[in-house]
């Protein structure tokens, strides 16, 4: 199929001289800095530009990321026209998928997925056209058909990479140069939008504004065009018309066995950073219940699972100082997403989500903090393992003088101190007395602080805490106004009021042990590795006894 795209090979030419040595690094950057000129100068036919690249990609055993992306952008605009039929350009596109995967043959696993960037570019944007089309309902159906079908062949072709199928390469590409330059040639148009946030649509403009201004490092690309081809299957999914109910569960276990499966933190870092953003970079293509819809899935995908690559003996090769970046993130976002549900009107979850973060790592961040300013064993320990301890924790530690977040975090710093500050403000207003306040939008269970205080009551409860809790809350509350009587004798009336203690239900409903336990081995997924994943089921229950 590549061979539509593939241009006649310039080495059979008499006049075609092999580039070796110091010479090819030159003459690449020299022709790309032509190519722009040219772009500039407001030309629009490139073709004598397409033999120079082949020669230039083909020179190499393992050709550079920027003679693979020109060679393939030129073949591919001189296919491509906005004004073609949309299904001409679903066959463009898979043909174009289909020649930068053969040029990548003997790539890295890294540089083999960065290379599908402008694939997964071209893909959103007929899915964006899509939506402005007239087309007849049998038609339109068969365009969504043809388009869902390469998405998952890309992220098929991004799963065998992961897996680590690809050849790593004995050249270094750690770094891709003037990314800018690189991508005018996939975007150029003349109406001025030839920049990184609009050629990278599915992440935020600080995600993308990284691989700005000087070297981009092929990885984080690599984690980047991951993130973007996920998020594109889930909204192309939620295009299709399945019941709320079904999708739900379908794409949480997607997503949860896609993470595992992918095993990569260049990948996993860029979702954690998404869910950061007031609203996720799908508006263009969604309403805003189904954003409200994806976020939801995601958030129970990074919060609630454990997943094993993520381990710090897993993880040797990454810097520790961007791992700890990557707990403060992970910090913030399930502050956030307590928050979010519970604006929502959802009480249950986010103690489930309290109880996922003290296990899997609230103790793992207060080591790395505690490291990294030289201080184990001479600072306070936070006063419990919830997100919010451990926020007011660090707060208490910059006000102390001692910086915890870095420049790409600290943007969030004042709106933590407000949410810290207001949450404080009604749960102290909750304890003098206030009758109008709703204790249970307020309601949370911080293990480690009830370890600590050790009461009789709490060496009672299970520890995996749900919402049964919240539904239990009023009833507590009537049971305190009789006084510290009822308190001294704990012991006797748990004899008599049994409470049972489950891990949330993840999947939403209780009748499929079957699914759930596929969801827990990981088999969605080939190679996933996910730990202490909530059990489907387990239900929430109360069963209280009558005195």
């Amino acid at each position: 199929m590549e061979s539509a795209l593939i241009e006649t090979n310039p080495s059979t030419s008499p006049n075609f001289k092999p580039l070796l040595g110091g010479n090819y690094d030159s003459t690449l950057n020299q022709s790309i800095r032509n190519l722009s000129d040219e772009f500039l100068k407001g030309a629009s036919n490139f073709s004598e530009f397409v033999p120079v690249f082949f020669g230039l990609m083909q020179a190499r055993v393992y050709p550079p990321l920027e003679s693979i992306w020109v060679y393939s952008a030129l073949s591919f605009r001189s296919r491509i026209s906005a004004k073609d039929d949309i299904l001409n350009r679903v066959a463009v596109v898979k043909d174009l998928f289909q020649l930068v995967s053969a040029c990548s043959g003997s790539s890295s696993s890294s540089k083999s997925i960065a290379l599908l960037a402008p694939v997964v570019y071209e893909v959103y944007r007929l899915l964006f056209d899509l939506s402005g089309k007239e087309l007849s309902s049998k038609r339109e159906k068969k365009v969504a058909k043809e388009i869902r079908s390469l998405i998952e062949v890309i992220l098929g072709y991004i799963s065998v990479c992961s897996s680590g199928g690809s050849n790593e390469d004995n050249g270094s590409d750690g770094s891709i140069k003037c990314l800018e330059d690189l991508i005018r040639v996939w975007m150029y148009g003349g109406d001025g939008k030839e920049d990184l946030a609009a050629f990278f649509p599915l992440v935020s403009a600080e995600i993308s504004g990284q691989f700005g201004g000087g070297e981009c490092d092929v990885d984080s690309l690599a984690g980047v065009v991951m993130a973007e081809a996920f998020l594109l299957k889930m909204c192309v999914y939620c295009r299709v018309g399945v019941p709320r109910v079904d999708l739900e569960k379908e794409l949480r276990s997607w997503a949860v066995a896609s993470i595992a499966g992918f095993q990569n933190c260049y990948f996993y870092e860029t979702v954690v950073k998404m869910l950061l953003e007031l609203a996720l970079p799908v508006t263009f293509l969604l309403s805003s219940e189904d954003e409200v819809f994806l976020r939801k899935i995601l958030y129970d995908a990074i919060i609630l699972a454990d997943y094993s690559f993520l381990k710090p003996e897993r993880v040797i090769q990454l810097p520790e100082e961007r791992l700890r970046r990557l707990a403060l993130t992970q910090l913030i976002v399930t502050h956030e997403a307590i928050e979010f549900l519970r604006e929502h009107g959802d009480q249950m979850k986010p103690i489930s989500y309290i109880n996922a973060f003290s296990s899997h790592l609230s103790s793992q961040l207060v080591k790395w903090v505690s490291n990294q300013i030289g201080m184990e064993g001479k600072v306070n320990r936070p006063s419990g393992a919830s997100p919010k301890a451990l926020i007011k924790w660090l707060l208490n530690l910059e006000g102390q003088g001692v910086r915890i977040f870095d420049d790409s975090i600290s943007r969030y710093r004042a709106k933590l101190v407000l949410d810290i500050s207001k949450v404080d403000y009604y749960q102290s207003a909750g304890r003098a007395g206030v009758k109008n306040l709703d204790d249970d939008l307020l309601f949370y269970v911080d293990k480690k602080r009830e370890e600590e205080d050790g009461s009789e009551e709490d060496e009672e409860t299970d520890d995996s805490m749900t919402a049964a809790f919240v539904s239990a809350a009023r009833t507590m509350r009537l049971a305190e106004k009789d006084g510290g009587r009822k308190r001294r004798k704990g012991s006797r009336i748990e004899k008599k009021k049994q409470i049972n203690f489950q891990k949330y239900n993840l999947h939403g409903n209780s009748n499929s042990e079957r699914e759930s336990s596929q969801f827990r081995d990981g088999s969605l997924s080939s190679g996933s590795e996910i730990e202490n994943l909530p059990s489907d089921d387990e239900d929430m229950e109360l069963n209280q006894e009558s005195d």
